[in-house]
């Protein structure tokens, strides 16, 4: 066997992960895969005796490349149109690694990918690290090029920023489908009342539509707007479109078609009494692509 497949099979073994760390820093799928890519070129040319701990290289590689890209991405989403979400990602496959507990589904919400997009470059790398894949702050010192002490002052910012965040209900997955196939029932019907009991007071719907389709361009605030919204939208698009339920970046969520092709997603939020308080629809068609992806392998 030759030196180049060897090396491709043994990065290919660090694929996963390395997507996963990406992923979550720049809250992008295409974006996580190319500086994946852009690792594996790194490694297959680099020097053997330089690659002590294969697994730490390339954590530190792909780190740094995110922190890279971070820097352009900001730029571009200020500019973005409307309401920027991060790219949704099945994850009933294990596509970001498992997802087994209510905190393992907390690190890749929407939610929270959200709330990471306030820290600075270096707070995100630090949190991901420590909370996604429990890194020692030893080692991210190492990763970061930094101090240990740093590596904790930068986590205690970052814990901080993302604290309300992290307080999610997580109903049984069975519990979850159910509530999923009511709520697209009562909005399929137009049924204003179901839907009231669905959702709490203060729910909010963020649409994502980069400027490509059409989407709310800001937050839809409260329950009789929601309903409104949602009314309005089934009865002018729902007819073409068949929908089905999917785990998306470990919440439960709607998956939209028409003709076979992924136009939308939808992903919920629940309080600890079972209302819906904010859903997050990611309709812009370049970051569907990866999810389509997902399902056309599935």
């Amino acid at each position: 066997m030759s030196t180049e497949i060897i090396l491709a099979e043994e990065f290919a073994s660090h694929r996963p992960r390395m997507f996963g760390l990406a992923y979550r820093m720049l809250g992008s799928a295409q974006e996580a895969e190319d500086a994946v890519q852009d690792a594996y070129l790194r490694w297959s040319g680099a020097r053997r005796a330089d690659i002590e701990r294969p697994a730490a290289w390339l954590a530190k590689t792909v780190t740094h490349l995110c922190l890279n890209r971070l820097t352009s991405a900001r730029a571009r989403r200020e500019e973005y149109v409307g309401t920027w979400l991060p790219e949704p990602v099945v994850t009933s496959g294990g596509a970001l690694g498992p997802l087994e507990s209510a905190e393992q589904r907390d690190a890749v919400s929407m939610a929270l990918l959200v709330v990471l997009e306030r820290l600075t470059p270096t707070e995100r790398a630090v949190y991901v690290l420590r909370e996604a894949f429990a890194y020692g702050h030893r080692e991210i010192a190492g990763v970061l090029d930094t101090s240990e002490a740093n590596s904790r002052q930068l986590y205690r910012r970052a814990a901080r920023a993302v604290a309300e965040g992290r307080a999610r209900f997580e109903p049984e997955p069975r519990v979850r489908r159910e509530f999923v196939e009511t709520f697209l029932a009562a909005a399929r019907d137009g049924d204003v009342a179901g839907l009231e009991k669905l959702l709490a007071a203060d729910v909010t719907w963020w649409g994502d539509g980069g400027g490509k389709v059409s989407a709310a361009r800001r937050p839809v605030l409260g329950r009789e707007k929601v309903v409104r919204f949602l009314v309005g939208g089934m009865r002018t698009f729902g007819a073409a479109m068949d929908f089905s339920y999917a785990e998306v970046n470990g919440a439960p969520a709607v998956l939209a078609r028409v003709e076979g092709t992924l136009v939308g997603t939808a992903s919920f939020e629940l309080s600890e009494d079972g209302a819906v308080t904010g859903v997050r629809a990611v309709v812009n068609p370049d970051k569907l692509a990866f999810a389509e992806r997902q399902l056309a392998s599935a």
